[in-house]
């Protein structure tokens, strides 16, 4: 899987040469800490990137890379896990934190009636409830992704360890001087 990654991800010296990130991040990209698949810049970068998805703000992109640089974690993975949300998928994961954010602050949800959500004048009311909802989905993904991505990293690091002692551990042989003399 890793090497998969590092073949798909743009290298730092595209990420580089790009003039809008260069002109916005600067300096702060030449951090090599940006670029590493390591243990702790991978379950960082899917925790930044899972709560970054569910903000309901424009440019979640330029977010997950401010964060991920403040944070020092994988800069490539935490700005293409922002792009899970997309016009096809924006729809129910807002709908999904609209419904909890009323859950949580005692408000009755709207059901996903369509001209209920394209009237403006309904937009106010929606907005405590879409904002909490949405903070809270995110903190809550973040937290499993990280949580998984740790696991999955700790299970083929100890599977890799016991194939390894596998590999070198010496064969047993019945011979007599092995075996215990009463």
């Amino acid at each position: 899987m890793k090497k998969w990654l590092q073949r798909v991800t743009p290298t730092p010296k595209d990420i580089r040469d790009n003039a809008r990130l260069t002109e916005l991040f600067g300096k702060l990209l030449h951090d090599p800490n940006l670029w590493h698949l390591n243990r702790r810049s991978v379950p960082g970068a899917v925790a930044i990137g899972l709560f970054t998805m569910f903000l309901t703000i424009p440019m979640q992109s330029l977010i997950a890379a401010g964060l991920a640089i403040v944070m020092r974690v994988n800069l490539p993975i935490s700005v293409a896990l922002v792009w899970v949300t997309n016009p096809v998928t924006s729809p129910p994961m807002f709908y999904v934190a609209y419904v909890i954010g009323c859950w949580l602050l005692g408000l009755q949800a709207e059901g996903f009636n369509v001209h209920f959500w394209l009237d403006w004048h309904n937009w106010l009311g929606v907005i405590e409830p879409l904002v909490l909802g949405s903070l809270i989905c995110g903190a809550v993904s973040g937290l499993i992704g990280y949580l998984t991505v740790q696991a999955i990293w700790r299970w083929m690091l100890l599977h890799r360890i016991y194939k390894r002692k596998q590999r070198y551990a010496p064969a047993r042989v019945n011979t007599p001087s092995s075996k215990r003399q009463i």
